[in-house]
């Protein structure tokens, strides 16, 4: 019934929506850079001799176990510190985004980022580098409540996972460079580390910039009562005047979004419990693949492993590199294949590589294997998804419920894991494995189809599984 309705809607692709799409996506950018630039300089001399005094005795004590050198809660707090300051932020952000517009939160995610990088680039005294993450935590909270939302709305339908995964190909493009640009500074002894922390201020800077001459989204813009406008923009994305079929379902679900005034109570109804439980279990089994702990301490555990100072900093861009590679494909496959099977295979690889052992070489090769079934599966669909199942009226809240469980789940894996890492050795992979195990499971049997279906026709997805139609209300 739904993929009836996708047939009526008129349009192409255009470069107006694709370069829209790409300005949007710098967002994704900036969270990949602060994500992978966080365990870039967190293996550097120079930065951990500065503010984390005794983890660089540790290193240098040949008797410590390569386990538990890095063992230290202060240095977790430096990288899980923005993203408890992103859980309250994305809170912030949800009225703010649904009040005056995704563009809005965009601009004020960029300036957050801006200030972030030049406070970290500056620091002197631990508080000050803990200040200037929070600031960057802000911006995250801002760009992962708009950004995705903003990229599934301004998408045609046929398209829109392709589009919607760009988010997550910046993120990778933005740790990649992260890496290249640690390996880079460290030979710039003893200021290297605030040189890469501080490159950040680019990107945010370009996304303040750009976004500021986004065009707000067609459904946001009718939400409001600017109809009129909405369509303008609407025909300009889709490069056509007959845009009547797509333009009614909007003004239908701006009707029905201006009936609701809370919609975190909203949400809570049974005839939305599907989209809720995907808003919780996707981002939160997105952070219990283990990559995020993977991405953020590669230099750190491939120095526990043997490697060499070069080799370290070699790996983390090996696996970013593996990670923008994944992505494409993810691009490609998305709107062709759908969501379930990327999903799917993703899932079974990545349970492989995690139950595999071995040293030096062979685990960089399993770690490498591992990111790129992340890269087309969890990687770019644990934000995809959620972010197109919610109607118009619930849409900025369920994207706030999902940023936040996110965000929760990072911080307390990101605050955990040095300590787990000590104490379960190798025992913490097998503890991932088990998570993507049920994830996996979970997607096989709960997760229904989203390929085109058009972003305000998704609930009828919901009436037609196995599962969720016996959990809806009877009309």
């Amino acid at each position: 019934m739904a993929n009836e309705r996708a047939e009526q809607y008129q349009g192409k692709t255009t470069g107006f929506v694709t370069i829209t799409c790409l300005v949007a996506a710098i967002g994704g950018c900036m969270f990949g850079y602060d994500v992978g630039v966080a365990g870039g300089v967190t293996s550097t001399d120079d930065f951990l001799r500065e503010f984390f005094s005794n983890v660089y005795a540790k290193r240098r004590n040949a008797h410590e176990n390569n386990y538990c050198k890095f063992n230290d809660q202060g240095l977790a707090a430096f990288n899980s510190s923005l993203y408890i300051a992103g859980l309250v932020a994305t809170l912030v952000a949800s009225p703010i985004t649904r009040k005056y517009g995704r563009r809005v939160s965009i601009i004020c995610a960029g300036i957050f980022f801006l200030v972030g990088a030049a406070v970290n680039a500056g620091s002197v005294n631990l508080s000050m580098l803990l200040l200037g993450r929070i600031m960057l935590g802000f911006g995250v909270g801002f760009e992962s409540q708009a950004v995705p939302v903003y990229l599934s709305e301004v998408s045609p339908a046929h398209i829109r996972g392709a589009l919607s995964v760009l988010f997550q190909l910046a993120t990778t493009l933005g740790i990649f460079s992260a890496n290249m640009i640690s390996y880079v500074t460290q030979k710039f002894s003893p200021w290297g580390w605030r040189l890469a922390l501080g490159t950040a201020a680019f990107p945010a800077l370009l996304m303040s910039l750009g976004g500021y001459f986004l065009p707000e989204t067609p459904n946001s813009l009718i939400q409001r009562g600017l109809t009129e406008k909405g369509r303008h923009v609407l025909e300009k994305l889709r490069g056509t005047r007959n845009v009547d079929a797509e333009f009614q379902d909007l003004i239908d679900a701006s009707l029905l979004a201006s009936s609701i005034k809370h919609p975190f109570r909203e949400i809570l109804e049974k005839r939305h419990r599907p989209q809720l439980v995907m808003a919780v279990l996707m981002p939160m089994f997105q952070i219990l693949t283990g990559v995020n702990c993977i991405l953020f301490y590669a230099p750190v555990m491939f120095l526990t492993m043997g490697f060499g100072e070069n080799s370290l900093l070699y790996s983390g861009v090996l696996l970013g590199f593996v990670l923008v590679l994944s992505t494409f494909v993810s691009i490609g496959l998305v709107d062709k294949l759908g969501r379930r099977p990327l999903l799917l295979s993703g899932g079974l690889q990545m349970i492989t590589c995690q139950l595999s052992q071995g040293y030096s070489i062979m685990l960089v090769i399993f770690f490498s294997l591992f990111v790129l079934g992340y890269g087309w599966s969890w990687g770019p669909l644990g934000y995809t998804v959620p972010s197109e199942v919610f109607p118009l009226a619930i849409r900025s809240a369920g994207q706030s419920i999902t940023v936040a469980v996110n965000l929760l789940f990072t911080f307390i894996v990101a605050q955990a894991f040095l300590y787990l890492l000590c104490a379960l050795k190798f025992g913490i992979f097998l503890l991932f494995a088990c998570c993507v195990s049920v994830m996996t499971i979970f997607v096989y049997f709960m997760l229904p189809e989203t390929k085109g279906v058009p972003i305000e026709d998704m609930s009828l997805i919901w009436t037609e599984h196995w599962f969720w139609k016996k959990m809806l209300p009877e009309n």
